[in-house]
């Protein structure tokens, strides 16, 4: 049975962030679902515009994933958070994704950020306490005042137990390999990353 992820999508979400996990995912053969986040375009409640005007159509969105049951931590093996502004922050005001994100990590599922979501997103809900984590440069100033013992590292991607945190959009192709070593094993996540020719 293939491993299932789920990507969550604000309006302002950075695009790189977001798609890149999404294709190389795939790639591996795990299954993803792009799940929108309080957007709607033009009555299109699965569209959801990035912050540098890119529209994508989610498969699904919280409200239909919630309505069927489907936004609980049993259905999934991990989650992934994109950056990009104002895409955290509306991730973060978000009521849904707060109680999922804890519900995920509380379970020991994978939970994984990138740019400025692991400091605005996963820092305010206690996320990183106790955490080696990385964020995009300058945003690890917002996380003391949520988890004083969280620890700022600087390389490119960092993996704390199910937590797994990256810098930004230049990043993002090994964030994903690293959450492929993770669901599926370290040669699975090496094999794509010499496929999709990174470093």
């Amino acid at each position: 049975m293939p491993k299932k992820v789920i990507v969550l999508l604000a309006e302002g979400f950075e695009e790189v962030e977001a798609v890149t996990p999404i294709d190389y995912l795939r790639r591996a053969g795990i299954e993803v679902t792009a799940a929108a986040v309080g957007s709607a375009i033009e009555g299109n409640d699965a569209a959801v515009k990035g912050s540098h005007g890119i529209q994508i159509t989610a498969d699904t969105d919280l409200r239909a994933l919630a309505a069927g049951n489907k936004l609980i931590s049993a259905e999934w093996d991990g989650v992934i958070v994109p950056g990009g502004l104002p895409g955290a922050d509306n991730l973060a005001a978000s009521k849904e994704v707060a109680v999922f994100l804890k519900a995920m990590a509380a379970s020991g599922k994978l939970v994984c950020a990138i740019c400025a979501a692991p400091a605005r997103v996963l820092s305010p809900l206690g996320l990183l306490a106790g955490k080696m984590y990385t964020c995009f440069p300058g945003e690890e100033a917002k996380v003391p005042g949520f988890a004083a013992d969280a620890r700022w590292k600087e390389d490119r991607v960092v993996i704390d137990g199910n937590i797994i945190t990256s810098r930004g959009a230049g990043t993002a192709g090994e964030f994903a390999c690293a959450i492929v070593s993770k669901l599926l094993n370290e040669a699975e996540g090496k094999k794509l990353a010499e496929r999709v020719l990174l470093g």
